[in-house]
């Protein structure tokens, strides 16, 4: 059985977008699970949940592998302990497409690999953009932040 999982970082974001993709491969609605929690925590309902209820043979579907977690340690941790329980992981939108429910298949996990590593890549790359544009505001004599 496909299981659907979905994640955004804040309550203010907005979930349809990886919830349609998931529904429109044929994931009833009543099997997508979903977060508005940071990617930073293992610890979220969703997540819990859906690992839960996946059983022997069960694949979990992500919009994108960064969906599952922040780090390329936590992502891979996560696919490792599913693997290990016959669950497999399969995204939709990444330039590389993964299925681990094929635990052998080298190149299923180089791609788990490196997809993990460009989305803490991508992740750090923000980070930093953001702190060069708030010390470019901030010596330009511009108020940042919150009022």
């Amino acid at each position: 059985m496909e299981l659907g999982y979905a994640r955004v970082s804040t309550v203010k974001q907005d979930l349809d977008r990886q919830i349609d993709a998931l529904t429109q491969t044929g994931i009833a609605s009543e099997r997508i699970y979903v977060d508005k929690k940071s990617g930073s925590t293992v610890d979220r309902p969703g997540l819990r949940a859906v690992m839960e209820y996946a059983r022997d043979g069960d694949v979990i579907v992500v919009h994108t592998l960064d969906r599952l977690g922040r780090t390329v340690r936590d992502t891979l941790n996560l696919i490792h302990d599913l693997s290990e329980r016959n669950i497999g992981v399969r995204n939709l939108a990444d330039p590389i497409r993964v299925d681990s429910s094929n635990p052998d298949d080298p190149m299923a996990q180089l791609s788990v690999v490196l997809l993990a590593l460009f989305g803490q890549m991508e992740r750090t790359y923000t980070l930093e953009r953001a702190a060069h544009a708030r010390a470019v505001a901030t010596a330009k004599g511009r108020r940042i932040g919150r009022p």
